[in-house]
């Protein structure tokens, strides 16, 4: 069985969506790539911020839902997502963060210099300068106020908290046929089989309390699939294993299974394709609202309940 490739995207819950779309397309100078619903509440935005052409690994996606309250950082979930950035960048970005007010600790983990902060809904991010950088996949975006040398590569890490880590690191290795690639400081990192694309973080911590979904919370972690067949093979491995795997879904842009890994974190299993370039030209991703053909019959009363999103303009560049 083919193990899965890294992470494929991480889905977030934000507040205000122009708020969301300010610092993810403005800050942090990524491209809205699709500009979407959430197909099991449609009345809420699905924002998906990328590299120039959406590839997989360099997708992080947002249910902005600004009336549900914070959420609690602890066991069970996801406590922080990390970006990849080049090498060479962590000054150039410490810099621009700290000229919009951010608060930013610098830290070395796993031997890559860290830039960890909190976007403007309270979710924990990091920048990592990531020496496999310029290995992804990667088309930089041309109107971004980042420059090209310094834009972010895609999903670099994720963290997770568990009151006991072996049952999920024995799905990582097991199941999803990922690699212990280092231990430090309690927290062991698992790769799958693209070293370039995102790790698993996991630590366990069991006197903290039970974490939960809210406001700067990650509602889900994606791992990569390279197709339709080798995900079946890991849904029946998932389901073999005791886990309670979905059907696969089709969210269009890809195909989804979804299941909890044994600490109770929504994981989910998406295929490479067909991609954001289904629907709409890649010169033109995010730049209108786009739904998947099952809801473009309920378009209007669709629009009626979202509130109106301006591209913004984002902070100057500087070299």
């Amino acid at each position: 069985m083919l193990p899965v490739g890294g992470i494929h995207h991480v889905t977030c819950i934000a507040g205000d969506p122009q708020e969301n779309l300010d610092f993810y397309a403005g800050l942090l100078g990524m491209r809205l790539v699709k500009r979407s619903v959430n197909q099991d509440d449609p009345g809420t935005y699905h924002l998906f911020y990328a590299d120039a052409e959406g590839h997989p690994g360099s997708d992080l996606t947002f249910f902005p839902w600004p009336d549900m309250g914070p959420g609690r950082n602890g066991t069970g979930i996801t406590n922080e997502v990390a970006l990849a950035i080049p090498q060479g960048s962590a000054a150039w970005w410490r810099d621009r963060l700290a000229k919009e007010g951010l608060r930013v600790r610098e830290e070395t983990r796993f031997g890559e210099e860290t830039l960890a902060f909190e976007d403007f809904h309270g979710l924990r991010l990091a920048l990592t300068t990531s020496p496999r950088a310029q290995e992804r996949t990667f088309t930089p975006w041309a109107r971004s106020a980042v420059p090209a040398v310094h834009q972010i590569r895609g999903l670099h890490a994720v963290r997770a908290v568990e009151i006991a880590a072996d049952p999920t690191k024995a799905l990582a290795e097991r199941v999803l046929g990922m690699r212990l690639v280092g231990s430090e400081e309690g927290w062991d990192r698992y790769a799958g089989a693209d070293p370039a694309s995102g790790h698993l973080d996991v630590c366990s911590k069991p006197s903290l309390p039970r974490g939960e979904w809210g406001v700067g919370k990650v509602h889900h972690v994606a791992w990569r699939v390279k197709d339709d067949a080798q995900q079946r093979d890991l849904q029946g491995a998932v389901r073999s294993a005791g886990l309670g795997a979905t059907q696969v879904i089709d969210r269009f842009w890809f195909h989804s299974v979804y299941f909890r890994e044994p600490g109770g974190i929504l994981f989910e299993l998406a295929t490479d394709g067909p991609g954001f370039g289904v629907d709409e030209p890649l010169d033109a991703l995010g730049e209108r609202l786009v739904l998947p053909p099952w809801l473009e019959p309920r378009r209007p009363q669709i629009e009626e309940r979202l509130s109106p999103l301006r591209l913004p303009r984002a902070p100057e560049a500087r070299p």
